[in-house]
């Protein structure tokens, strides 16, 4: 059972015959992965710890900004600040008795295996298409539950993923049309507060392990209309074919048929000195091709054309094919 002012703090929750003193030690003894700590991860890390979980890893790459706080409005001190530290800075103070440890850098596709590894449960918080299909691979690997999020005006979904349901790819094997994003499309503050909510709802719920799970269910919320919709996928296939994987900068090998597909003007030094630039409409029928053996990679910054170039290379290849998203300030974030 967590410390700290004991029982009374989590005495609305024990009361619940879902809850109870069997179920808040197994959340006392919970470990879990927060990726992201903006508008999903803001409502993610306050209800977790406030149900006393017992120890949550955060992940985070920015630092607040003022046109964050409408929708992350815990981070009014904290301009200018980390948001995996200050996230952790205001956890500290809402329940000492849990623990959060703040990881101030981007989702690498190298190191998070060891990272979801080493927790119960994955919660996707990054909205981010790169770092969600990068955690469904671990997730599906490490037999992991995965809570995923993504929201977007005045719309967005939360989906219950591997851990024995099916993982990401299986229900979006295809990428989507846009990558628009929250500060190219705008977003109202409930809209992701919502989303967020509910993202530690289902947590709490695999961790307590409660039935019918939240695995396998996809629940899609319009705000605009007021309008909600849910489904189960329990059934859904994994993908035939070899799915295009991210790497990170550091798995490259320098004997890789690596592709920059932005132009200098957008990322004045490629991802790697090697690198050859090109577009995605290069790849064609009659476009270039690796050597036998040789390994295909595309970077991008978000990781959209890259899938996309290595669709238009997969028919006419049939070697390996690896997708590198770079969102440094030197590509084009």
């Amino acid at each position: 059972m967590a410390a700290g002012d004991g029982m009374n703090r989590y005495a609305r929750q024990i009361r619940l015959p879902e809850v109870g003193i069997a179920g808040q030690a197994r959340l006392a003894a919970a470990q879990v992965l927060v990726v992201g700590a903006g508008g999903l991860g803001v409502p993610v890390v306050q209800y977790l710890v406030g149900a006393g979980l017992g120890r949550i890893t955060l992940i985070d790459p920015d630092r607040v900004e003022e046109t964050n706080l409408h929708r992350q409005p815990i981070y009014g001190p904290f301009l200018g600040t980390p948001k995996a530290e200050a996230a952790a800075a205001v956890a500290r103070a809402l329940n000492p008795a849990t623990e959060v440890v703040p990881l101030c850098g981007w989702l690498d596709p190298a190191t998070a295996p060891g990272l979801v590894g080493a927790a119960d449960l994955v919660l996707d918080c990054a909205d981010s298409f790169a770092a969600s299909y990068t955690l469904s691979d671990c997730c599906l690997a490490a037999g992991r539950p995965l809570i995923s999020a993504s929201a977007l005006g005045l719309a967005g979904y939360v989906g219950g993923f591997c851990g024995g349901a099916p993982s990401l790819r299986a229900l979006f094997p295809d990428l989507p049309e846009t990558l628009a994003t929250c500060a190219s499309a705008g977003v109202l503050g409930p809209v992701v507060g919502m989303l967020g909510a509910l993202q530690a709802q289902m947590a709490l719920a695999v961790l307590l392990r409660l039935s019918p799970s939240p695995l396998g269910l996809f629940l899609r919320h319009d705000l605009h209309r007021f309008h909600s919709t849910a489904f189960r996928f329990d059934a859904a296939s994994e993908p035939d074919s070899p799915p295009h994987r991210f790497i990170a900068p550091q798995q490259l090998r320098e004997s890789d048929f690596l592709i920059e597909l932005r132009d200098p003007d957008e990322a004045p030094r490629p991802v790697a000195a090697f690198a050859r630039r090109r577009r995605v409409e290069d790849f064609g029928p009659d476009g270039p091709r690796p050597a036998p053996g040789q390994r295909a990679v595309f970077a991008c910054r978000t990781g959209l054309r890259a899938w996309r170039a290595a669709d238009r290379l997969r028919p006419h290849w049939p070697g390996e094919i690896a997708l590198l998203a770079d969102p440094s300030p030197q590509g084009d974030r």
